[in-house]
């Protein structure tokens, strides 16, 4: 092979190289695909919560180990409050085409996906939290 040829073959592969790792960043979730991921990981876990707050229900009284059950079973009753009206807000917000199919948002929309995700990230601790308080509350006990 001639120094030609070689300086020509390893040129191909720095620029085919260089056009897979642009592939790549391109291929980064967009903002909102993050939003939606996360209410995704969250999504699934409302079943959870909801068994919980049956779980804690019948230790309610007034103790005080009675009224942390209350507290906890108050937490995993909110955290699903709070996905329902998160829900419910981004819904109002954005459109389908533009939550699923990836359609250019306005500014005025970019700055509310600006909080949305900020939202969306508190409601995904709230429900862990929650969760996570309760199964320790009811293990312990």
């Amino acid at each position: 092979m001639s120094y030609k040829n070689l300086l020509y073959l390893v040129s191909l592969i720095l620029v085919v190289g260089a056009c897979k790792t642009e592939e790549k960043k391109q291929e980064e979730p967009s903002q909102m695909e993050q939003v939606i991921a996360i209410h995704d990981e969250v999504m699934p876990k409302m079943g959870a919560l909801s068994k919980l707050v049956a779980q804690l229900k019948p230790k309610v009284d007034s103790t005080a180990t009675g009224q942390e059950y209350q507290k906890a079973m108050r937490d995993l009753q909110s955290a699903h409050k709070s996905m329902m009206d998160w829900m419910k807000g981004f819904g109002d917000r954005f459109t389908s085409d533009e939550t699923l199919n990836g359609k250019e948002l306005t500014p005025e929309k970019k700055e509310w996906l600006n909080e949305e995700e900020v939202k969306v990230k508190l409601l995904r601790d709230e429900i862990n939290t929650s969760i996570r308080k309760a199964e320790e509350l009811l293990e312990g006990n």
